[in-house]
């Protein structure tokens, strides 16, 4: 409480205690002095005139004093607020991120906060009485000043990127704001600099377009770069009349190396073969990776078909060599396609579609070894893009059918079963051999929903024949390595089981060899969660996809189908034959069935029966056809 409100406050009470005195002394007073009621009303009426006049002036001392009080306390609380805020704004000017640089109106620096400190490096004792150009990095001309100043006449503010440098002589990016402080006059008192530093963001960005540019884990350029560059070379040879060339490398066999050794030994894998390349080549070659394990080569300078040629074989020598990796000796091979500039293509994406297909082309022709575009290729590739969305659309329009194959007990030459082989229906083309498109379906993804359908119409089929007392021990159905892979064939095949009814002892299921190898350990979980099913197992095509035995007998399988092209040798190719009473042999010592393909000739089934191969199937017995045209009589006898 104030010395002034306190003095009011005892200037009233003591208002109050005479008023009560004089009351009482007066009313005495009188009293005594007057026997004359009419005289000592008239004393009263003086006394109470008086006592209003003396009241009147100490109510108007009091209540000046009172209201100098309020004045002062209201100007004291005022005071107090001013202060708290001051400390407030000063907790804030030196607590925040920013800088904040104040300057008087001659330009001197009157105060920095904590954050300038920090953010330039330099004390405060440093530039106070300095000017701003102290922090210049002299990467702006002095019209960019210029500017800067002018907007801040005319707006009274200025915004923007500026570049100033530290203390330690480091040049960086700041977003700044500059305002000019104007007093009570009107008159330019200060100018206030709030600046943040933005290098993290520039770093950032750069990070971004860096990344938007290059594969992350080679660091080569990626396929927007790679294309961007290759227009401009083609751009600067087509200016200057030479050639380029392009080569398209890939990997093969690449997966084998992830799914057996895991993603991470695949990738560095993949930089140990990214740094090799890089080391093969000098200037004027672009090596870019596009994705996967496929990997580009532009040679910005090829005049002949020769250089490329060699510039291919040499790629395919030097990846020959083994890799380390994590103490895996691991070795690749590779196949390249190569379209030429501008015999071949005019841009840079025709030059790697073309590419790609000479590529194709090259895996086709066995991998490890490259190939050359030419314009028949392009034209089958046109006919492989056609030809995929007619089979898709095949596939909704319900134009596949499927075909059964007879196989023969030889022994008795009874028919046991059938196989259920897929054909294509055209509406324009006929029948289209499966030869054309099942590699089109294979390399397109269809394959494993072709398979899972005829999976269905099979059983359905096998369902069917047992309701007409048709007595087949099988139906033989193809897995094909897609679908093979894929972890839910086992609730698909269930599925199909469920809905169809057919008793699973009836439906055997046929498996590449080259499948099962993919990932034996994924393939061995996969038969035994089948053979639950109680289904039936085959190794087709076996012989051709370098099964190791140890592997061979884990596997849950009852069959063994030699593959055609051993027995297409048979009887006169003594190799083939040799071939053929090792797997028969091998067959038995397993306690399997043996199950030869493709015989066409009575002397083929007359041998294979003599070696012990009692299942035959091939066109001797019975060509496929649809179900309808099965001929269930006994096949002619053999010998």
């Amino acid at each position: 409480m104030s010395a002034s409100y306190r003095y009011a406050v005892r200037a009233a009470l003591l208002y109050l205690l005479l008023s009560m005195i004089w009351l009482q002394f007066s009313s005495h007073l009188l009293n005594s002095f007057f026997d004359n009621s009419a005289e000592l009303s008239r004393w009263q009426l003086i006394n109470g005139y008086a006592w209003v006049v003396i009241s009147a002036g100490f109510i108007f001392i009091a209540r000046a004093r009172l209201l100098r009080c309020l004045g002062i306390g209201a100007k004291l609380r005022e005071r107090s607020e001013d202060r708290e805020r001051l400390r407030q704004a000063a907790a804030v000017f030196d607590c925040t991120r920013e800088g904040v640089l104040v300057t008087n109106h001659d330009g001197l620096i009157v105060h920095v906060n904590r954050a300038f400190i920090q953010i330039t490096g330099y004390q405060s004792e440093e530039v106070l009485g300095q000017r701003p150009s102290l922090f210049k990095s002299g990467r702006h001309p002095a019209a960019f000043y210029q500017a800067m100043f002018a907007t801040l006449q005319s707006k009274g503010e200025w915004s923007g990127e500026i570049w100033n440098r530290r203390k330690s002589g480091e040049i960086y990016p700041q977003w700044q704001t500059i305002r000019l402080i104007h007093d009570d006059h009107g008159r330019l008192s200060h100018f206030v600099a709030v600046f943040s530093d933005i290098s993290a963001i520039k770093n950032s960005e750069h990070e971004l377009i860096r990344l938007a540019h290059h594969d992350p884990l080679t660091d080569l350029p990626n396929r927007l770069l790679f294309t961007d560059r290759a227009q401009q070379a083609l751009t600067s040879a087509q200016a200057q009349k030479r050639g380029c060339a392009l080569l398209m490398v890939d990997l093969d066999h690449f997966k084998m190396i992830n799914d057996s050794l895991g993603h991470t030994i695949g990738d560095h894998m993949l930089k140990a073969v990214a740094e090799r390349l890089a080391a093969m080549f000098g200037p004027g070659i672009t090596l870019a990776r596009l994705g996967g394990d496929e990997f580009a080569v532009l040679a910005e300078s090829c005049p002949q078909l020769v250089q490329a040629a060699a510039l291919a074989q040499r790629i395919i020598d030097g990846l020959k060599e083994p890799f380390l990796i994590d103490e895996h000796q691991l070795f690749i091979n590779t196949s390249i396609g190569i379209s030429l500039f501008p015999g071949d293509a005019l841009s840079a994406e025709q030059l790697l579609r073309n590419a790609d297909s000479a590529l194709f082309k090259a895996k086709s022709a066995g991998r490890n070894g490259y190939a050359l575009y030419t314009e028949e290729l392009t034209a089958h590739a046109q006919q492989r893009v056609e030809l995929a969305f007619e089979l898709r659309r095949a596939l909704e329009q319900q134009q596949l059918r499927v075909y059964y194959q007879p196989i023969h007990d030889m022994p008795t030459s009874r028919m046991i079963g059938v196989e259920a082989l897929v054909r294509w229906e055209h509406p324009e083309r006929g029948l289209v051999s499966p030869a054309e498109f099942i590699p089109v379906a294979e390399r397109t993804g269809l394959i494993a929903e072709i398979d899972a359908w005829v999976m269905r119409q099979a059983c359905q089929q096998m369902c069917q024949w047992q309701q007409a007392g048709v007595a087949l021990s099988f139906v033989a159905v193809n897995v094909s390595s897609r679908l093979f892979a894929r972890r839910e064939l086992y609730q698909q095949v269930a599925q199909v089981l469920r809905d169809t009814g057919l008793d699973p002892a009836y439906l055997e299921l046929e498996v590449t060899e080259s499948a099962v190898m993919e990932d034996p350990e994924v393939a061995l979980e996969q038969m035994h969660r089948l053979r639950e099913l109680g289904v039936r197992l085959a190794i087709d095509d076996f012989g051709t996809g370098y099964s190791s035995l140890l592997r061979l007998k884990r596997l849950p399988v009852q069959k063994l189908k030699i593959d055609q092209g051993f027995v297409a040798g048979l009887p006169g190719d003594e190799d083939d034959g040799a071939i053929v009473r090792v797997i028969i042999a091998l067959a038995h010592s397993m306690g399997m069935q043996v199950q030869a393909e493709g015989i066409e000739q009575v002397e083929q089934a007359a041998l294979l029966l003599e070696l012990g191969s009692h299942l035959g199937q091939g066109y001797w017995f019975g060509r496929p056809v649809p179900p309808g045209q099965l001929n269930w009589a006994h096949a002619p006898a053999i010998g």
